[in-house]
């Protein structure tokens, strides 16, 4: 579990400086302009380019519940609606992060000060952010050490925030549509996994009902889990 929003980047002299100007004028290139000069705020996209794909590009795609997408957190906005997520009983017994905000905070720092393996997101549902997505390379995670994994495995760890959201079917259909993005837009993953407590029934029935298969049950630090594995090759047959 993790998550990620930029620090302030420091790269040496402004662009736009008179010294700046003459070294590009020496030297022969053409001086950057607004367009063209690196916005800092697109570095996470770059970061995510080469592990995940980019998740913040993967558009939308239509549920029974709506349109749903995406979109990677920014801690500055997220942080009040996501610690009460975490606050919520139902969601503090499995993801143990209830508490202050600097709990939840630092849970996301983890993952936006990591090289990209993870990525937290908000799930929004018709433009409402009403669920919470972790998207990581399960083959570069600790947990291939306790399964075989496939290079591009990609895994998922989720959360529907709102309890007025959950037992009525909507977790199968947004972890299927969460799926299909992944699938759709990451040619090289073959398949998703996801390692869900295995005394969170409803969590593991979600996921069988949404095409994963229970490939085994694993002993990881924190829980007992059950294996889940949605095949690229099965996608359009379960």
């Amino acid at each position: 579990m993790r998550l990620t929003d930029t620090a302030a980047v420091s790269a040496g002299p402004r662009l736009d400086t008179p010294r700046d100007v003459d070294a590009f004028d020496v030297l022969g290139l053409v001086q950057p302009t607004a367009a063209t000069r690196l916005n800092v705020g697109l570095l996470p996209l770059l970061a995510e380019a080469d592990l995940l794909d980019s998740p913040a590009t993967w558009g939308s795609v239509t549920t029974r519940a709506g349109a749903f997408r995406l979109e990677p957190v920014r801690p500055g906005r997220d942080l009040p609606l996501l610690t009460r997520w975490m606050n919520d009983p139902e969601v503090a017994a499995y993801w143990e992060l209830d508490g202050p905000a600097a709990v939840t905070a630092a849970h996301l720092r983890s993952q936006l000060d990591g090289d990209g393996e993870s990525i937290p997101c908000l799930g929004l549902l018709d433009g409402t952010p009403m669920s919470y997505w972790e998207i990581y390379r399960a083959d570069l995670d600790p947990l291939s050490r306790h399964y075989p994994a496939r290079p591009h495995d990609t895994g998922i760890h989720l959360l529907i925030g709102d309890g007025t959201n959950r037992g009525r079917g909507l977790g199968t259909a947004l972890l299927r549509a969460v799926t299909d993005l992944v699938l759709g837009n990451r040619p090289r993953c073959t398949r998703v996994v996801a390692e869900p407590d295995i005394r969170n029934t409803p969590s593991v029935s979600a996921f069988l009902s949404s095409g994963f298969r229970c490939h085994a049950e694993i002993d990881l630090p924190e829980k007992r889990a059950a294996l889940m594995v949605r095949e690229r090759a099965l996608r359009n047959l379960l």
